[in-house]
C-alpha cells in the first residue's frame, strides 16, 4: 500500500492510498460523513485478496486530506472533488459510498459521468423518497460529527454548511439516469434509511439490485464485515468481473465488435451526390489518414448502406468531422430512410459535394480507389480541399458510447 494524492475542486488536496496489482480492475471506496479512508480497512482488506486493486480516498476536511480556506463543504463541492478523482484515474473503477457520499457518487455518475465508472454501490445511503428523511439525515449527520470532533481529524465546518433537505430531487433524477451495474446495500437494523424507502429508491435505478445485511445498524460496512463483504464480493464477480471478454476466431461477432470499440475515434457524415445531384450521407466512425504525400484518406461503408451505391460510384466525396454540440446530426444521418439534410445545414463545397455547416473539419476529396473489405467497403479518397475550426473539440465515440474530451 502507498499514498496517493488528488486535486479536488479549487485545488483542495485530497490524500488517499492504494493497494493492489495495477492490472486488477479498481474499486474505489468513499467513506460517509465524519469518518476517514480507515474505516475500510476490512473492506478494502477482502477486496484485496479478491484480486482487486483498491484505492480509498479521504473526503475535504476529513481524515488527512486538506481543510479548505474557504470553509466549502457545500454539496456541488463534494461532487466536483469525486468528480476530479475519477477522472485522475487511469481506469474506471466500481464506486463503494458510504451514507451520505452515495448521494454524492449517485450525483456524479448520474451527471453527465459515467463514462468515469463502471459500478456503483450504495452502502445504507438515505434514500430520501419519503418526508422526513431528510431530517433523518441531517440528524445522523450531526450525531457523527460530534463523536468525530474529538478525534481532531474532521473540520466541524463540515456540519454548518452540509444541508440534505434541498437535494432530493437533484439525487433521485440523477439516479434515472445511471445505466451502471448498481447495488444498494443496507443495514437491517438500520433507522436512516427504511427497508421500504431504501428498496423505493433502489428502484430508480436502471439496473439495480438490493441487499440487507442482518444484524447490521447503518454502520453495515463494519458492524457485519464479514456478512458485507460477502455480499460486495459476489456482487463484483458476476456484474463487473476480473476476467475480460475473449474473442477467438470463429466465436461471438458481438464480442470482436466491442474489442474494437475499445479504440477511441472521432465521428464523421460522409457525403457525396447521386446520379441525379441529390445529396446523400451516412455516419461513420471508420475514418483514418493514410498518407500525406499524396493526401489520402479511407473511410468503411457498410455493404448494406443505402448509400454504398452512390458513394462507389461518385467521382467526389466529403468527409465532415463532427463536433460536440452535433450529436443530433450524427444520430440523423446514423437513421436509415430519415430525410437527413432538409433537417441539417449544409452547403455545396468547390468541388460539388455536400458540406455540413459548422463542422469541426471538412475534407473535399476525389475517389482514389476501392476496395472489398469483408462487410464493407473502403473507400480512399485524395484530399483536395480541408477546412477546420480550430475553437471546437471533437464528438468521440468509445465502447459503444458517444464521448467529449476531458481535460483534468
Amino acid at each position: 500500500m502507498h499514498d496517493i494524492s488528488f486535486k479536488g475542486f479549487a485545488g483542495v488536496a485530497l490524500k488517499g492510498d492504494v493497494s493492489g496489482n495495477e492490472n486488477d480492475p479498481s474499486v474505489l471506496l468513499v467513506h460517509g460523513v465524519g469518518q476517514s479512508r480507515d474505516d475500510w480497512n476490512d473492506v478494502a482488506d477482502a477486496l484485496r485478496k479478491a484480486g482487486r486493486r483498491v484505492l480509498r480516498v479521504d473526503l475535504r476536511g476529513h481524515g488527512e486530506s486538506e481543510w479548505p480556506e474557504d470553509g466549502r463543504y457545500d454539496f456541488d463541492a463534494c461532487v466536483e472533488d469525486l468528480r476530479c478523482v475519477l477522472a485522475q484515474m487511469a481506469s474506471r473503477p466500481v464506486v463503494v459510498a458510504s451514507s451520505l457520499a452515495g448521494w454524492i457518487a449517485t450525483a456524479v455518475i448520474g451527471e453527465d459521468g459515467a463514462h468515469l465508472a463502471s459500478g456503483l454501490v450504495l452502502v445504507d445511503a438515505p434514500p430520501e423518497s419519503e418526508t422526513g428523511s431528510s431530517e433523518r439525515s441531517d440528524a445522523a449527520i450531526r450525531a457523527v460529527t460530534e463523536a468525530a470532533l474529538s478525534s481532531g481529524r474532521f473540520d466541524p465546518r463540515f456540519q454548518e454548511t452540509f444541508y440534505s433537505g434541498d437535494l432530493v430531487q437533484r439525487v433521485q433524477s440523477a439516479a434515472g439516469t445511471i445505466r451502471l451495474p448498481v447495488l444498494f446495500v443496507r443495514g437491517a437494523l438500520s433507522r436512516i434509511s427504511p427497508a421500504d424507502e431504501a428498496g423505493r429508491f433502489a428502484g430508480r435505478f436502471a439496473d439495480a439490485e438490493y441487499a440487507e445485511v442482518r444484524e447490521a445498524g447503518h454502520a453495515v460496512a463494519t458492524d457485519s464485515a464479514d456478512l458485507f463483504n460477502a455480499t460486495l464480493l459476489d456482487f463484483l464477480e458476476r456484474r463487473v468481473p476480473r476476467s475480460v471478454p475473449e474473442y477467438r476466431s470463429g466465436s461471438d461477432a458481438r464480442t470482436l465488435r466491442d474489442a474494437m470499440g475499445c479504440f477511441a475515434t472521432g465521428v464523421t457524415v460522409v457525403t457525396a451526390k447521386d446520379a441525379d445531384g441529390e445529396p446523400v450521407g451516412l455516419t461513420a466512425n471508420s475514418f483514418t489518414s493514410v498518407s500525406l504525400d499524396p493526401p489520402l484518406l479511407l473511410v468503411c461503408i457498410a455493404n448494406t448502406s443505402k448509400s454504398r451505391a452512390a458513394l462507389e460510384v461518385a467521382e467526389t466525396f466529403a468527409v465532415n468531422v463532427l463536433h460536440i454540440g452535433q450529436q443530433p446530426t450524427s444520430n440523423l444521418f446514423a437513421k436509415p430512410g430519415e430525410d437527413r439534410f432538409s433537417q441539417t445545414p449544409w452547403e455545396t463545397g468547390q468541388h460539388d459535394v455536400p458540406l455540413l455547416s459548422g463542422a469541426l473539419a471538412n475534407f473535399e476529396c476525389r475517389q482514389h480507389a476501392i476496395h472489398e473489405g469483408g462487410d464493407h467497403i473502403i473507400l480512399i479518397g485524395e484530399v483536395m480541399r480541408a477546412k477546420f475550426d480550430p475553437r471546437r473539440d471533437p464528438l468521440l465515440y468509445f465502447n459503444g458510447k458517444y464521448r467529449r474530451l476531458h481535460f483534468a
